[in-house]
């Protein structure tokens, strides 16, 4: 592994930071924990740790000695110095004659003796780093030294790489009890460059954050050299269908599969977003003859188990043409997957006493011969670190299977790990948004009133996809609501623009659940003299681009067996035709009528069908020009032209969102027509 650190770099933050009045020593601490935290080889999503041991005046002015260590929720990648919160030094060190402490009373402790009383949480293994001596301390997942130590005979694989350079510290959970055996054997061995936490990490130190971080690389660059020897070929192919699904196909059937009712909600559902990954390594992995015995043998390290759960799902290779037989499978397996958690679960609850409550039992990581593999998580970003870290343990894994055999802490450790009382703790600490774990598509999403739903449904917690034919548009529109939102070119007058935007999104996100049909645009003319050609580009958009988008979303929806809700924007035009407005209202009128077809033929499967009716929006169809000629017209201010009907206020974009929110949350509603025009008796329906 090669050393990021550059000498240019380095003095460049520490200016940057003695402006500021940071220390020196403090400033570097933040550039070799950004060196770290930036390589995926040693540090993902949260993992690791680092600290320096300086002094710094408390809040009445007093210079006392601090541990400045990683706080929890801290990104190592782009820390700033208030990542690093103080810690009374003196008062840590004292714990270390303790027989015994909890991990609640740790935290507790640790909190109290905070320089600021509103920094964030110090690092659960801050005391491991303040029993050490050494003035920087590093800690790394490095993937070269887990597929090293996580082995039936790891512990002799690290004497004979590092010929008494690290002392090896045998497994023990994260906490005081680890801090403590930590130190015990620095203190019998204090000549090492660092330690290596069997089936857990290593650790690195020095007196300066240079040499901490020179001897983290150059121990994982021995560790990587040590792996480049006596390596065997591994994962021999299994037998695999000789045309696989296409990922669109596979997508929304894992998705579906891996939902679940909730109870407490008739109609509700969680469901779960997907993020897929295939590299040569990833389809080496998945496509091996073993893979039930090594992708089944548990985590790389055990912070994985929080965010991946302690095994992938296996699922059988998807055969292009037989999604039905794929299917029934998959939905087998996770059945059996969620069984054997469930048994699990119990098994060693009992085991602590019965005082654990129930994680959510579903998957996080699928494995998909043929296919590659899929990240779950309730969002987005939840699933690109649970696919992020699968991917990291394939190559650790396979690594390891290169010069032995993998192995992984055991069930009881990994149970201990994932039902930790610090995580427990956090359990419904944060409500989830009401449209968590959803997937809105939502067409003519460049215009006002689609950028208005796409804000309110990512507001509402749904992951939005946004589809309008100008795409550049879309795009600046997507990257305004930021996240993980996506922008697609989609014409919705061309069928295979729609199937192609309809399987990104699902290949993007594993389904969609909400259709939003807003794509529309306003043809005018007498009805007995507008030319035919007129009526029909009308009737292409604003009739025919509603059900190839209604289509397109139920065919997925049918796949996941979630249910589902289509949306759409019909119009006042639809009820209350307009002088001249025929071409316009025409179509608008068919799409009511298939709202309502819409709601009566896919009913059964839980998928509801709603329109919205609104009136005088601002927006590409009601334009300012035009507001301004109609209400020179009647001879009215644009205010009151615009506000003109019964409560006299004006309609907003940001009101149609909101009703077309309201309808996705209304899980007992279907062919409802809500009006949004501030009263039009005309235009009201029953």
């Amino acid at each position: 592994m090669k050393s990021a650190w550059v000498d240019r770099d380095a003095q460049a933050i520490v200016d940057r930071y003695s402006r500021q009045g940071i220390a020196s020593d403090l400033a570097l601490r933040v550039y070799t924990t950004r060196l770290l935290g930036r390589e995926p080889k040693l540090v993902l999503h949260g993992g690791g740790n680092t600290s320096v041991k300086t002094r710094l005046r408390d809040l009445i002015g007093e210079e006392v000695e601090v541990l400045c260590v990683k706080g929890s929720g801290s990104d190592m990648a782009a820390i700033e110095p208030a990542g690093l919160p103080a810690v009374r030094l003196e008062r840590l060190r004292k714990l270390r004659a303790r027989a015994a402490l909890s991990d609640e009373d740790m935290v507790r402790i640790q909190r109290e003796n905070l320089l600021d009383p509103l920094a964030p949480n110090p690092s659960v293994e801050t005391l491991l780093h303040a029993f050490l001596p050494h003035k920087f301390v590093d800690h790394t997942h490095a993937s070269a030294v887990l597929s090293l130590i996580d082995q039936p005979d790891g512990e002799a694989l690290c004497a004979e790489t590092y010929d008494g350079r690290m002392g090896v510290v045998p497994y023990v959970m994260p906490g005081f009890a680890l801090a403590k055996r930590a130190a015990e054997v620095y203190d019998a061995l204090p000549a090492v460059a660092g330690l290596i936490l069997h089936k857990h990490g290593i650790f690195t130190f020095g007196a300066s954050a240079e040499e901490a971080y020179a001897r983290m690389i150059e121990m994982v660059t021995l560790a990587e050299e040590r792996l480049a020897r006596g390596r065997k070929a591994v994962f021999g192919t299994a037998m695999l269908p000789q045309a696989a699904a296409p990922l669109a196909a596979v997508a929304p059937i894992l998705r579906g599969a891996c939902s679940a009712r909730d109870e407490r909600n008739e109609g509700a559902w969680r469901r779960l977003i997907l993020d897929f990954r295939v590299t040569p390594a990833v389809l080496d992995f998945v496509n091996g003859a073993e893979l039930s015995r090594y992708g089944q043998a548990g985590v790389v390290t055990p912070d994985h188990t929080i965010r991946t759960k302690n095994w992938p799902l296996l699922l059988r290779a998807p055969e292009d043409g037989r999604m039905d037989s794929f299917k029934r499978s998959t939905q087998k397996a996770v059945l059996t997957f969620v069984e054997r958690y469930k048994d699990y679960f119990t098994r060693n609850n009992t085991r602590v006493g019965s005082i654990k409550r129930m994680l959510d039992p579903l998957p996080r990581v699928a494995l998909v011969p043929g296919l590659g593999l899929f990240g779950l998580g309730r969002t987005k970003k939840d699933a690109r670190i649970a696919a992020d870290i699968a991917e990291s343990a394939i190559a650790t894994i396979t690594d390891a299977e290169a010069i032995g055999r993998f192995e992984s802490i055991s069930e009881a450790n990994m149970f201990d790990m994932e039902y930790w009382s610090l995580e427990q703790a956090k359990l419904g600490a944060a409500e989830e948004k009401p449209l968590a774990g959803q997937v809105a598509v939502i067409t003519g999403a460049a215009g006002v009133i689609g950028i208005a739903t796409a804000r309110a449904f990512a507001a509402a917690g749904a992951e939005v996809a946004l589809l309008d034919l100008d795409e550049t548009a879309v795009k600046a529109k997507a990257k305004a609501i930021g996240g993980s939102a996506l922008a697609l070119r989609c014409d919705v007058t061309d069928a295979a623009s729609v199937r192609s935007a309809f399987d990104q999104v699902v290949q993007n996100f594993g389904g969609i659940d909400i259709a939003v049909s807003n794509a529309g645009a306003a043809w005018q003319g007498r009805i007995g003299e507008v030319d035919e050609e007129v009526l029909r580009k009308s009737f292409e958009l604003n009739f025919y681009g509603h059900q190839r988008v209604a289509q397109a979303a139920v065919k997925v929806m049918l796949a996941q067996g979630t249910g589902g809700c289509l949306l759409f924007n019909v119009s006042k035009q639809a009820v209350n035709p307009g002088l001249n407005f025929g071409p316009y209202g025409l179509p608008k009128a068919a799409t009511l009528f298939l709202v309502r077809q819409y709601a009566l033929d896919y009913g059964t499967k839980g998928i509801r069908a709603n329109a919205v009716n609104a009136d005088r929006v601002r927006s590409g169809l009601l334009t300012d020009e035009m507001i301004a000629s109609r209400s020179t017209a009647r001879g009215l201010s644009e205010k009151d032209y615009m506000s003109g009907n019964l409560l006299g206020r004006e309609v907003t974009a940001e009101d149609v969102a909101q009703a077309f929110l309201a309808q996705a949350l209304a899980l007992k509603t279907t062919a409802d027509v809500t009006t949004v025009d501030g009263g039009n008796i005309a235009a009201a329906l029953r």
